[in-house]
């Protein structure tokens, strides 16, 4: 069990995201699982590529922090919080594609249509977004099953036309046709905001929290979300590929509209200084015990990658 309350925030990040990738490990394991007739080496290889290669773990560690608060089991909450991790990951493999954002870095290491090919990083993505249901509805997720019900409804609502995938085709629409201002917000709340605020709520469907308790948190998580993508196209402006693992300068080059490019680095800093009290204020009922939440929405403010 993973206990985090008496470190700081960094260590307690970085505390999370080994045990997360230790469990994806065991889970993208070469041994099939029962009802499989087995699995193929290269495909295998190349989801592990995509997954097991570095990362924050930032989506991971709002499940884990937010089921914590209620104090729920820290078992169940890791594997839903392995199982959105695999979605994550799928959603780069997929983002990186020629197709896509064609890019040739991810986390300062070639992407999964690099190291092997478009066919199998289109295929890897595909069996982590697949695998992401098993792991959340396996008898070893101790879980009501109302409460799985729960997690893999909200979980592909997030991922799916109306969260993470639909922002994406909005984002590639808007290469062609930049959008207003309430158009960008939209597109960044569905392509990044989704997955962060489900990563907030799941905790709270882990614990059976009470509905109010599950919608401050879902509410947090839209919160941490926005600042999370804000903070993101800041960097795009102002960074550089090697601090940042991956093509900085993109949005630009592509002609695509962001809230940083549109109104300015000052601006930007101003907004995500205002995102991180309100999502501070979404806790207050919590106390202390959202001490770790509240350093994850600053962290997500000031990050430099």
């Amino acid at each position: 069990m993973v206990e985090t309350a008496d470190l700081s925030f960094t260590d307690a990040l970085e505390r999370r995201a080994r045990s997360i990738e230790a469990l994806l490990d065991r889970i993208l394991r070469q041994e099939p699982e029962a009802g499989e007739t087995m699995r193929p080496k290269r495909l295998l290889d190349a989801m592990r590529h995509g997954v097991l290669n570095g990362g924050k773990r930032l989506r991971p560690f709002l499940v884990m922090e937010s089921a914590a608060l209620f104090g729920a089991d820290n078992e169940a909450a890791e594997r839903v919080a392995a199982a959105l991790e695999c979605i994550h990951c799928y959603s780069l493999i997929h983002d990186d594609l020629p197709a896509m954002d064609d890019d040739d870095l991810r986390r300062g290491q070639p992407t999964v249509h690099k190291a092997f090919d478009e066919a199998t990083a289109i295929l890897a993505g595909d069996s982590l977004l697949t695998i992401a249901f098993d792991v959340v509805v396996a008898p070893e997720t101790e879980l009501p099953p109302t409460a799985k019900v729960d997690l893999v409804s909200e979980l592909a609502r997030a991922a799916g036309i109306g969260g993470m995938v639909g922002g994406q085709a909005l984002d590639l629409a808007a290469e062609k046709k930049a959008p207003d201002e309430v158009g960008i917000i939209t597109l960044q709340a569905m392509k990044t905001g989704a997955l962060i605020r489900f990563a907030c709520e799941a905790g709270a469907i882990v614990a059976v929290a009470k509905p109010e308790d599950r919608e401050r948190l879902a509410a947090f998580g839209s919160a941490v979300g926005l600042a999370f993508q804000l903070a993101d196209d800041l960097l795009d402006l102002t960074s550089d590929e090697q601090t940042l693992g991956k093509a900085a300068g993109k949005d630009v080059a592509a002609g695509k509209a962001t809230l940083a490019a549109l109104h300015g680095p000052a601006w930007a800093q101003t907004q995500l200084f205002g995102l991180v009290e309100q999502a501070n204020a979404l806790l207050e009922p919590f106390g202390e015990r959202a001490a770790m939440l509240r350093e994850a929405a600053k962290f997500v403010a000031i990050r430099r990658s």
